[in-house]
């Protein structure tokens, strides 16, 4: 459980929050978060936005729960205390997505890239987006859009050179990552869990794999070979959050959106499990494996 907010200021609540969120702990987050922003609120002085980072950072809890609507009203209220914040528009994007709501996705996807033009998770979202609205509204599509604001320049200047949050991975920064060294130790360790998979000891491989994230946390198939191994021992909740990751590096990873699904159909969460299977076979239409499971799903339904 959450410790009383009486002992801790709203910037303690906060970190806390974010240790939480770091572990997958989604409704740990969410409640320190509302925590920090009761005693915020309460305060004499307080910045908008700070304020306005403690809604969006209960607002990617709430979206990595699956709580798209609760998601999109903490953004846009993140978005009022802090205009044109990248992580509330990426975050809104994803729950209108979610909520199948294209074409405010896509203004917030655009919106997103006026700000900074090299995030690739703002320039996949336009690309489903364009290829959901064509298939739904045909060449016109666009002019059912609602208006795109304008980013002011001084805007862009002042967010661009705001440091980024542990949070927000799509962005690219200055961080120099994983050395060389760390780079060729974590693939030793992720070929040893490969070999592990194969000998069928998928805990030993979940360990391998660990090891290897540690050291290199930039490899997507490290993290779908460790959702593989999660399916394999009934960890599925693990599973998703690893192919939450996979897909937050390469929205298009196939095997990252089957094993998505796989795990969803465990936890008997159907509709994600429907989803996860129809966006995978937008882009791989004759995937057997896919559709199988696609069929199977829907006559549980």
């Amino acid at each position: 459980m959450a410790p009383k907010s009486k002992s801790q200021s709203w910037s303690a609540l906060k970190q806390s929050g974010n240790e939480c969120f770091k572990t997958g702990q989604y409704g740990e987050a969410t409640n320190f978060y509302n925590q920090a922003i009761k005693e915020l609120e309460k305060a004499a002085q307080k910045n908008p936005e700070d304020l306005g980072i403690l809604y969006s950072n209960r607002a990617a809890s709430y979206l990595k729960d699956g709580n798209c609507s609760e998601c999109v009203k903490d953004c846009t209220t993140s978005l009022e205390l802090y205009p044109f914040n990248v992580k509330s528009l990426l975050r809104r994007a994803a729950a209108y997505e979610g909520l199948e709501r294209y074409r405010l996705a896509y203004v917030d996807y655009k919106t997103a890239l006026q700000v900074d033009c090299n995030i690739a998770a703002a320039h996949d979202g336009t690309n489903r987006m364009t290829k959901a609205l064509t298939e739904a509204d045909g060449p016109s599509w666009r002019e059912k859009l609602p208006p795109i604001p304008t980013v002011p320049l001084s805007v862009r200047e002042k967010l661009n050179q705001q440091p980024a949050s542990p949070q927000q991975n799509n962005k690219k920064t200055n961080n120099p990552g994983p050395s060389e060294k760390d780079k060729k130790k974590a693939l030793t360790l992720k070929e040893e869990g490969n070999a592990l998979v194969k000998k069928g000891e998928h805990k030993k491989a979940i360990d391998k794999y660990t090891q290897s994230i540690k050291l290199n946390p930039n490899e997507v198939t490290t993290y779908t070979n460790r959702a593989l191994c999660y399916l394999s021992v009934k960890q599925n909740r693990d599973a998703v959050r690893d192919c939450d990751q996979a897909l937050s590096m390469d929205s298009s990873n196939i095997k990252a959106l089957y094993r998505r699904a796989q795990a969803h159909k465990e936890l008997q969460n159907l509709k994600s499990c429907i989803d996860d299977l129809n966006s995978l076979l937008k882009i791989e239409p004759k995937n057997a494996a896919a559709f199988k499971l696609l069929q199977e799903v829907q006559k549980k339904k």
